[in-house]
């Protein structure tokens, strides 16, 4: 037989297993760039020239908007995993870190970054624990994207996806990136809060209208009023803003509301 042929059959079955991201056997990695990448179907994995910080920021995929939300410690969430391997090994994630298939990580369209979560298989019980610093997986029916090595703690990377159990253990700081232990956890925030968004309410040229409507409004809804003191082209302004929104899809959901005619979203620098 050609050799030739013999070596053409055997890169093309090593390859094949490596095409389908989630359901694949294992096979050692190639060089990072050696790997192709389907960012548009599962991952926001993204290329440097391409990466914008902070992670926090809504995004859109394929036309839907994802807005990073607010957890705290011991939310439970419900749904299937999937998990990606070789064909994203070296590639950057959505938080600028290279993503390594051997690291206890994952991918979930709008945990905050390095959420520390613990993921259980519903079919066998066994559990893993994984940091959050990819976007991801962009499936309908998938909450979260395991690492390989975080698959196959939980065996699911032969069947690709499995239900799964996610529960918050706590937040990481940003300049960590190993999993921290769970009693480590418990010194840490017991909820991350995206702080800095506000509504807009009323704006004043005159400070005492803006202190009549500050009195009136604080404490609507559990938010609390305070007075913007602003130099514009138009001379000095006073202007009311409604706070303590966790994140902008909560003052986004706030604003429809309507409770404010004319209000709209600000964000604190």
């Amino acid at each position: 037989m050609n050799i030739f042929f013999i070596f053409s059959v055997t890169l093309l079955l090593l390859f094949t297993g490596c095409s389908s991201r989630g359901k694949s056997s294992y096979v050692a990695p190639l060089e990072p760039q050696s790997y192709s990448q389907d960012k548009d179907v599962y991952s926001s994995t993204v290329n440097k020239k391409d990466y914008h910080h902070p992670t926090m920021r809504p995004y859109e995929i394929r036309g839907i908007k994802y807005y990073p939300t607010v957890v705290n410690v011991g939310d439970i969430f419900h749904g299937n995993a999937s998990w990606y391997g070789p064909d994203f090994h070296g590639k950057l994630t959505s938080n600028g870190e290279t993503y390594n298939m051997y690291d206890m990580t994952a991918a979930h369209k709008t945990l905050p970054m390095n959420t520390i979560v613990k993921v259980t298989n519903k079919n066998n019980g066994k559990s893993t624990v994984v940091r959050i610093n990819d976007r991801g997986p962009f499936v309908e029916t998938r909450i979260i994207d395991l690492s390989n090595t975080a698959a196959r703690n939980i065996d699911m990377v032969g069947a690709g996806t499995a239900p799964v159990k996610v529960e918050i253990l706590g937040f990481h700081s940003k300049e960590k990136r190993d999993i921290p232990l769970l009693k480590d956890l418990r010194d840490t925030p017991q909820d991350q809060v995206i702080d800095g968004f506000a509504l807009q309410i009323a704006s004043f040229s005159r400070f005492e209208g803006a202190v009549a409507t500050q009195k009136k409004y604080n404490n609507t809804d559990g938010y609390t009023t305070i007075i913007k003191d602003v130099q514009t082209s138009r001379g000095r302004l006073f202007r009311v803003w409604l706070k303590g929104f966790r994140s902008e899809q909560e003052a986004r959901d706030y604003k429809a509301l309507g409770n404010f005619q004319g209000s709209f979203i600000v964000r604190e620098d």
